[in-house]
């Protein structure tokens, strides 16, 4: 079982993604932010496999306006050889990545030119997938669409559409249910009607349920007959509800007593498991960590690394509870590590709080500071506390100086990210 994450990289420097205005995208912008752009998902590639995250959805926006008549780069081209060390790198690690075009890509209108377009937008995604050089097991995702008054007609505009693919499209193409308009048990009927894979959403599902009432194991296993062995493993997509907004929210975090709830309803399934989350890989580190067979103290040590000081601005007493935890170094205390991690991020950091962990990260460069630096810090500290400045602008000083003086220690800290 593989568990992942969706398009961004949280808290790793090097990995986000530029576009820029359509006013804006000439030749000599586009290639120079393609450029950018794949060496970010080489860097999210890198950091998924020294994780051992190895399922990963690569986002639309890799190639801006990837499928706009603006865009007249032949990237596939003047980027070969750095797609395929990316794909290679893909394909060594065993890795698998997905692709899923946005919401305005809809294969089922009655609309001619809109139905034109998103077949463009599926060509330009299945071209990044073949660039790469990756296997058919690799994915592009795609909602049903919409139902137009009339839902007999809008799955049979579907199914009609679909015939006009290319192979290219048809090899990887997975249909998913949605939290609106197509049911899984809907969503089902076309797969088997294409004879193509089916993905299951749990929250999709939970918002958007069918009239017949079975547990989430039910349609899971009825997707899995959709799945051949060139589409690789089943792939389902789990994902936990906003508690503070509208249903089909995602959540900011996977809570993980929530999640190995639902990982032991699974038993021995074989299939991989796509986190939809606000906080990416975080939580995707964290349900591996706590699925893992191979159950190491280091581990969650090397997490802690990370959190302590997020925790600490927010809860001091969680951060002396985290500490006692981890001293026992014959123990795996994994979801309790992460419910302790969780309980912390509910609190509200406080000024005094702040400002302690923000004087202890200082401590680490008070031999190296030059004295204007060290001014300008005591000053932004001092902002701060009279609320002349936010606590994010002393943050952006401290991650320049963490920068500058290259702590790789502080470098890989959610301290920065955790705002």
């Amino acid at each position: 079982m593989r568990i992942g994450y969706a398009c961004l990289t949280v808290g790793v420097p090097n990995t986000e993604l530029k576009t820029c205005l359509l006013k804006n995208a000439s030749d000599e912008k586009l290639t120079e932010l393609i450029r950018h752009n794949l060496n970010a998902l080489e860097n999210m590639v890198d950091y998924n496999i020294a994780n051992r995250v190895l399922l990963f959805r690569i986002s639309s926006s890799l190639i801006p306006f990837g499928s706009n008549p603006v865009n007249r780069i032949i990237w596939w081209e003047i980027f070969e050889k750095q797609l395929k060390k990316i794909g290679k790198k893909i394909a060594k690690s065993g890795m698998r990545v997905s692709m899923h075009p946005g919401q305005y890509t809809v294969l089922n209108s009655a609309d001619e030119q809109i139905v034109a377009n998103a077949i463009a937008d599926l060509n330009y995604h299945a071209r990044i997938m073949d660039s790469l050089l990756l296997g058919s097991e690799n994915k592009i995702i795609l909602h049903v669409g919409g139902v137009y008054n009339d839902k007999k007609q809008a799955i049979k505009r579907f199914l009609n559409h679909y015939q006009g693919l290319g192979e290219a499209v048809k090899k990887r193409l997975v249909i998913e249910n949605d939290d609106k308009s197509y049911t899984i048990s809907e969503v089902l009927i076309i797969g088997k009607a294409l004879d193509i894979p089916v993905v299951f959403d749990n929250l999709h599902h939970q918002v958007n349920p069918c009239e017949e009432n079975h547990p989430d194991t039910y349609w899971i296993d009825a997707c899995k007959h959709t799945w051949k062995s060139q589409d690789g493993k089943q792939k389902i997509h789990y994902s936990q509800q906003h508690p503070e907004k509208k249903p089909g929210s995602h959540s900011k975090t996977i809570r993980i007593t929530e999640f190995m709830s639902f990982y032991e309803e699974l038993k021995s399934r074989d299939l991989d498991i796509m986190l939809e989350v606000k906080d990416k890989n975080l939580s995707a580190i964290k349900c591996i960590n706590c699925t893992t067979a191979k159950k190491e103290i280091n581990q969650l040590e090397h997490e802690w690394s990370k959190y302590k000081y997020a925790v600490l601005e927010r809860s001091p007493l969680d951060y002396l509870e985290i500490r006692k935890l981890l001293n026992n170094k014959d123990s795996y205390p994994c979801i309790d590590f992460y419910n302790l991690v969780e309980t912390a991020f509910l609190k509200e950091t406080t000024i005094g709080n702040s400002i302690n962990v923000a004087q202890h990260i200082w401590g680490y460069f008070r031999t190296m500071a030059l004295p204007s630096e060290k001014k300008y810090f005591l000053k932004l500290l001092d902002q701060y506390e009279k609320g002349e400045a936010s606590i994010k602008k002393v943050k952006k000083n401290l991650w320049k100086m963490t920068v500058k003086y290259e702590l790789n220690y502080l470098l890989d800290s959610y301290y920065y990210v955790m705002i």
